[in-house]
């Protein structure tokens, strides 16, 4: 399995230029150029920056200067203090991860997906030169499985068209169920040697979104350690997350109930990755991955370093969701007792 080289050790800026309110005011003041340069200072070695097509075409697909320009001064930022640069599309006209964004309709409309195709070639004419610090990420979190034929015809044919403009760019590429790793076998051969695969990883679910409103079923004052059994996992998770109320199987299917998490959880969760990315020779990187700020700071670091320690095992590259806010920050005060410690793993 190859390696995606200068991306070990990221962090994602969320809410910046996407899960936002568009507006200048909000883009000048969530992120400058100070967070850049401080996310240098924790010792990281890119940015993953998610980025809704809301800031760069209006309602009707005109492009917005302004926001390619922004764009420019994110690279440029990046350049400066020597991070490598994902520019990951959160949301394209007709789709989003996200139900509450009222984006439908992009894997069923010819319409909306040449709109995509135009976008990434836009994006490749201004930012192919790029490629040796800047990878693309084609469409964060596709969420349904039934999309997952028209997303590989979709994919790969954005793919062909981004390399008539940028032959060297590296893409990433995931798939359905929002980047699982259920979805990396499903996905499309790689087009070539610099498709990278990637998937998210916020397992457990049951704590890192401890307490979390919009996960279905879960109770606003829910909080749990993370070094509990196998079986109070299961518990817990039969317990507050509604999807899994009626599973006969869930992620924790196998161990012994009395014994404590540990690395071998994960080690059995990125197993099928592994493998596909092994068999098709391509990198692996884990675009996503956190705690929600509910939980315990000591349990918080506790996680982070036993993910960590599995990725490093297989050299898997991630970005930490999110830098600040979003329910996730790295940068806000719960925290602050354990950072230092987090970002020597993360």
């Amino acid at each position: 399995m190859r390696e995606f080289s200068g991306y070990e050790h990221g962090i994602n800026l969320g809410g910046w230029l996407s899960q936002c309110v568009h507006t200048n005011e909000h883009y000048d003041s969530f992120i400058t150029e100070e967070d850049f340069k401080k996310i240098k200072g924790w010792g990281l070695d890119h940015v993953r920056i998610p980025v809704d097509y809301d800031l760069v075409e209006d309602a009707e697909g005109n492009y917005i200067e302004r926001g390619f320009e922004r764009l420019q001064e994110a690279i440029d930022w990046s350049g400066k203090y020597d991070l490598n640069m994902i520019l990951d599309l959160h949301k394209t006209c007709g789709f989003s991860f996200d139900a509450g964004e009222n984006e439908t309709g992009f894997f069923e409309n010819e319409a909306y997906q040449e709109r995509f195709y135009r976008l990434w070639e836009e994006f490749a004419r201004r930012f192919g030169k790029y490629y040796s610090r800047v990878t693309f990420e084609l469409l964060n979190e596709v969420t349904e499985k039934r999309f997952s034929d028209i997303w590989n015809a979709v994919s790969t044919n954005c793919i062909r068209r981004i390399r008539a403009i940028a032959p060297d760019m590296r893409i990433l590429l995931g798939g359905y169920y929002n980047n699982s790793i259920e979805a990396l076998k499903d996905l499309a051969e790689p087009y070539d040697d610099k498709v990278i695969y990637t998937f998210h990883c916020y397992e457990p679910l049951i704590f890192t979104h401890q307490g979390a409103a919009w996960v279905e079923g879960m109770r606003d004052s829910f909080r749990m350690p993370f070094e509990v059994t196998y079986g109070r996992y299961t518990e817990y998770s039969l317990t507050e997350i509604e999807m899994y109320k009626d599973l006969e199987t869930n992620s924790f299917t196998g161990f012994d109930p009395e014994k404590v998490i540990g690395i071998e959880y994960f080690e059995k969760f990125v197993d099928e990755a592994v493998r596909v990315a092994k068999e098709r020779n391509v990198p692996l990187y884990c675009g996503e991955f956190g705690v929600i700020g509910l939980a315990d700071p000591e349990d918080t670091l506790k996680w982070y370093r036993m993910i960590t320690a599995c990725f490093d095992r297989h050299n898997i590259g991630r970005a930490a969701w999110s830098y600040k806010k979003m329910d996730f920050g790295m940068a806000d005060e719960n925290l602050d007792s354990v950072r230092e410690e987090i970002l020597k793993v993360l």
